[in-house]
């Protein structure tokens, strides 16, 4: 047995030369896989000059150094990367995603809660993405809320003040304007927290919807986060 079980660590060997060099990968593994951050499970090239622990999920279609090795973690350690197989059960946080993942065995999954023996995944997620108001009565999110989504909340605060002839304005969906809010405040800094009084499913993709009172938007910056609980089905 060369490898522990688990974390593929390298074990010694009766009668080796240069341990120390066995005992080091060991523990540059254990330190790139304890309270696992992976940087990205997107990214297909590897860094030109990754910092030393540098870690991650390596995807479908990565080129260079990390060709053939779809599906591994990457840890690079000095000056080349090591790559350990994740196993079911295994959980970390994704950099560029800002949300834990779990490995089902096949994937990482953000945001799951719990996950069914062939797949089946209760995942909770916040999207978050600033919206640029546009003039008008109205302005519809260029993001959406993903289908089958059920939201529990949307909360959001202003980064640039809103103005316009507006009083106020209200946050909703299209057919209910004023689900999330209603009489919000225009200056920089002011937020809402729109809770759902019943948790509300959207079959389809749906924009959020801004609603002027009073007036018409002119402009403004909002930064809003839709928090969400989404199913998955299981695999075949």
């Amino acid at each position: 047995m060369s490898e522990s079980s688990n974390l593929a660590l390298p074990l010694l060997q009766p009668s080796q030369a240069q341990k120390h060099v066995t005992v080091n990968e060991a523990l540059v593994r254990l330190d790139g896989l304890t309270h696992l951050t992976l940087i990205s499970l997107s990214q297909t090239t590897p860094p030109a000059l990754p910092a030393e622990g540098a870690t991650y999920g390596v995807p479908s279609g990565a080129v260079n150094a990390w060709a053939g090795q779809a599906g591994l973690v990457a840890i690079f350690a000095n000056g080349g990367w090591v790559f350990v197989t994740p196993q079911p059960g295994w959980r970390g946080w994704v950099g560029d995603l800002s949300a834990p993942v779990v490995f089902d065995g096949a994937t990482w999954v953000p945001g799951a809660l719990g996950i069914s023996p062939n797949g089946s995944a209760s995942r909770v997620e916040v999207a978050e993405f600033d919206h640029v108001l546009s003039a008008g009565a109205t302005s519809l999110t260029t993001e959406q809320i993903p289908q089958y989504a059920m939201v529990l909340a949307v909360t959001g605060r202003i980064t640039q003040a809103i103005t316009g002839t507006l009083t106020s304005w209200q946050l909703g969906v299209a057919g209910s304007p004023d689900r999330y809010g209603n009489g919000l405040g225009l200056d920089a800094g002011s937020w809402v927290i729109g809770m759902s009084g019943a948790p509300v499913t959207y079959y389809a993709q749906t924009p959020v919807q801004f609603t002027a009172t009073g007036g018409d938007f002119a402009g403004g910056t909002v930064r809003l986060a839709v928090h969400y609980y989404i199913p998955t089905v299981p695999g075949m």
